[in-house]
């Protein structure tokens, strides 16, 4: 059975936090990608070997990055574009061109992308998925109000970068039965906080990721790599369980 590590980023800055991953940590751990010989795939094909496409490596990545900050196409598309690895990037498309404004940011602000500059990445093969319009709680929402957030987002993508998305990551994390099922009616996939590696149980609308500010520390995340990570995973699981009884998760 195929385990896939889904890592999740979001700024690769020095703003600190648990949603900024410095670049030289973020170089470092594309060099120990490349080290491993794991081959890099893209949510695609995810989606299309649980539809009796070609069948997936029995362990394989898949990167990809929340909420569409500046830092992506300037610090970390450079590292992963001369890799020739596949990318999606979920897009808050009400903030896109401004700063990020929910819960949680940073101080300052980080910026986002630009829609001239996605689109130009769109151009260059990077992957763009839905992340909302106005990044909210979609379990909080009236059934219109997700409507909206959904396919806004959807269409917006689709007349900017000329592809309709695909793949969807629920802000915060934020997906029960009815959320899901939303979006199943809109997007392939959708990746949510959960931490833990994909494998061919998980639901292709509930998939697990790995928040890679827990694999910071260069000699741990190639201990992963080599599949010598079970134990430290486990741990981080439990904490985030507990974590997730005071608060939800950041995304």
């Amino acid at each position: 059975m195929s385990r896939i590590d889904i890592l999740m980023y979001h700024s690769i800055s020095r703003a600190g936090g648990p949603t900024s991953i410095a670049p030289e940590i973020f170089r470092a751990q594309m060099e120990a990608i490349e080290a491993s010989g794991l081959p890099v795939i893209g949510l695609d094909a995810l989606a299309a070997a649980r539809q009796g496409g070609p069948a997936l490596p029995e362990r394989a990545l898949i990167l990809t990055f929340d909420d569409g900050f500046a830092d992506f196409a300037a610090t970390a598309w450079p590292e992963i574009a001369r890799r020739g690895w596949p990318v999606t990037v979920y897009l808050p498309t009400g903030f896109i061109g401004g700063v990020e404004g929910w819960r949680g940011i940073a101080s300052p602000p980080r910026p986002l992308m630009g829609w001239d500059e996605i689109a130009a990445l769109a151009r260059e093969g990077v992957d763009f998925g839905g992340h909302s319009v106005s990044h909210p709680d979609l379990d909080a929402l009236a059934p219109q109000a997700l409507e909206a957030e959904l396919a806004g987002c959807r269409d917006e993508i689709a007349a900017r970068t000329g592809k309709p998305p695909a793949h969807f990551a629920p802000p915060y994390g934020s997906a029960g039965p009815a959320v899901r099922a939303a979006v199943a009616r809109h997007y392939a996939t959708s990746c949510s906080t959960r931490l833990g590696q994909a494998g061919a149980q998980d639901d292709l609308h509930d998939l697990p990721r790995l928040e890679m500010f827990y694999f910071t520390d260069p000699a741990r995340w190639r201990a992963h790599l080599a599949g010598r990570g079970g134990a430290y995973l486990a741990r981080r699981r439990v904490l985030r369980r507990i974590r997730g009884l005071v608060l939800k998760p950041w995304g």
